[in-house]
C-alpha cells in the first residue's frame, strides 16, 4: 500500500510539472518564440540628434572591441559619444581616447563622475547620471545607453532610431547576443537568455496596456523627454538589475517599450568558465526576488518542480514499475525540451543540448540560493570592487 502511495505521488507530481509545462507553452506570451526582431520600420523623413552613454569601469580587456564599433555608426543625423569612466584602475579612459583618435568616426567624451557614488546609487547608475547630464546639454532627442562590452554593426543604431521613431516607442531595446564559445558558455547563456524571456515575455513588454514591462541593459535606446518625465536614473538610483527598473520607471509613466533579441548588437564579454558565469548570475539573483527568503523558497520549489521533477520521475517510474509516471514525466521534458530548442537554434548551437535543461535549471537554483548567502553574508551584489549588500547602499570590497 505505502509503496502504491509513492507511486501516486510521482505519477501525480509529473502530472502537476506536465501541466505547468503546457500552461507555459500557450499561455506564457510565447515566451519561447525567437522570432521578436526589430519591428517593421521605414526611415524618418528627419534623423533625430542622438547622444550615446557608455558607462565603463574597468573595461580596457573589452574596449577595443567594442568602442570602435560604436563610434563607427553610418547614422545620417548628429550623434556623438560620451564615455564615463567610472573609477577605473586598468586606464580605460585613457584608452577610449586613443581608440577614438586611432579610428576617428563619431565625437567622443571621455569624462568621470569623480570619487565613489553617494550614498544610495550603484556605480553604474551615478556614471550613467553623469553622462546624461553631459549629453542633456547638447539636447538630443533620444540617448543611447549601452554598456563598454557591447559592439554595434554600422547600422545598429540607424535602425534602432527608425524603430522608435517609426513605431512611436519611448524605448527600444534589445537583448544583445551573447558571446557562446567555451563549454559552459554553451551550457548556460542560452538558458540564461531563455529563462530572462520566460520571466518577461517579450510580446507582452511591447504590448500597450501590459503591466509586464523589462529592458536588456547593454542596449536601450530612450527617447530624452521619456528619461526626465521618468526621473532616470535618479529614481531608480539604488537597483541592481537597472534595465528592468528603467523599463518599469518609464511604463509607469505611460511610455512604449519594445524589447526583443538583437541581430546587430552583441556582447564580447568572455564568459569562459563556470566560476565566471556563476558570478555573473548570482550577484543579481537575490536582487531579483527582492530579498525575500519566501520568494527564493518558492522560487526554489517552482523550479524543482517544472524543470527537475520531469527527468527524476523517468528513472523512478521505471525503476518501480510506475507507467503513468514515466509517461508524464517524458511528456513534460519533451515539451520543455521543445520549447528550448528555438533558443539554441538562436545561439547556432547543437539541439542535443535541449534535454540538458534540467541540468543547467539547477545549476541556476544552486546561483540563487548562493546569492541569497553572499547577501546575509552582507557581500550581496559583489562587481567590479563594489559591494552592493541591500537595496540603498553601497560599500566598498577593495
Amino acid at each position: 500500500m505505502g509503496q502504491t502511495a509513492r507511486v501516486s505521488a510521482f505519477a501525480w507530481t509529473a502530472a502537476v510539472s506536465l501541466a505547468a509545462w503546457l500552461w507555459l507553452l500557450l499561455c506564457q506570451g510565447f515566451f519561447w518564440r525567437t522570432d521578436v526582431r526589430l519591428p517593421p520600420r521605414r526611415e524618418p523623413a528627419e534623423w533625430p540628434d542622438v547622444c550615446v552613454v557608455v558607462p565603463a569601469r574597468d573595461e580596457a580587456a573589452v574596449l577595443p572591441l567594442s568602442l570602435p564599433s560604436l563610434l563607427a555608426q553610418d547614422y545620417p543625423g548628429r550623434a556623438e559619444v560620451f564615455l564615463v569612466d567610472d573609477g577605473s584602475t586598468d586606464g580605460t579612459g585613457e584608452l577610449a581616447r586613443e581608440l577614438a583618435v586611432r579610428g576617428g568616426g563619431l565625437p567622443l567624451t571621455v569624462s568621470s563622475p569623480g570619487g565613489e557614488p553617494p550614498a544610495g546609487w550603484t556605480g553604474k547608475l551615478w556614471a550613467l547620471r553623469h553622462g546624461i547630464a553631459l549629453a542633456r546639454a547638447r539636447g538630443p532627442e533620444y540617448l543611447l545607453l549601452t554598456d563598454a562590452d557591447i559592439a554595434h554593426e554600422p547600422d545598429s543604431l540607424r535602425l534602432l532610431v527608425a524603430a522608435a521613431r517609426t513605431g512611436g516607442f519611448d524605448v527600444v531595446s534589445q537583448m544583445a547576443r551573447l558571446r557562446v564559445a567555451s563549454r559552459w558558455e554553451r551550457l548556460v547563456v542560452p538558458a540564461f537568455v531563455y529563462f530572462f524571456a520566460q520571466l518577461y515575455p517579450f510580446r507582452r513588454i511591447g504590448r500597450k496596456g501590459s503591466r509586464t514591462a523589462a529592458a536588456a541593459g547593454g542596449c536601450v535606446l530612450l527617447r530624452a523627454e521619456t528619461a526626465a518625465k521618468a526621473r532616470v536614473p535618479d529614481a531608480i538610483r539604488h537597483a541592481v538589475i537597472d534595465d528592468v527598473a528603467l523599463a518599469r520607471a518609464v511604463k509607469g509613466g505611460g511610455g512604449h517599450i519594445w524589447l526583443g533579441l538583437a541581430d546587430r548588437v552583441d556582447s564580447v564579454r568572455p564568459y569562459p568558465g563556470l566560476r565566471d558565469l556563476w558570478r555573473m548570475v548570482s550577484r543579481s539573483a537575490y536582487a531579483q526576488l527582492r530579498h525575500n527568503p519566501l520568494l527564493l523558497l518558492g522560487t526554489a520549489a517552482g523550479l524543482a518542480l517544472v524543470y527537475l521533477v520531469p527527468p527524476a520521475a523517468v528513472p523512478a517510474g521505471l525503476v518501480t514499475g510506475d507507467a503513468p509516471a514515466v509517461l508524464l514525466g517524458a511528456a513534460a521534458w519533451l515539451v520543455m525540451t521543445a520549447t528550448y530548442l528555438p533558443m539554441l537554434r538562436y545561439y547556432r548551437q547543437p539541439l542535443w543540448l535541449a534535454p540538458l535543461l534540467p541540468f543547467t535549471a539547477f545549476l541556476y537554483l544552486l546561483m540563487t540560493v548562493d546569492s541569497a548567502v553572499q547577501h546575509y553574508r552582507g557581500r550581496g551584489a559583489a562587481w567590479k570592487g563594489r559591494t552592493y549588500t541591500r537595496p540603498g547602499t553601497v560599500a566598498d570590497e577593495g
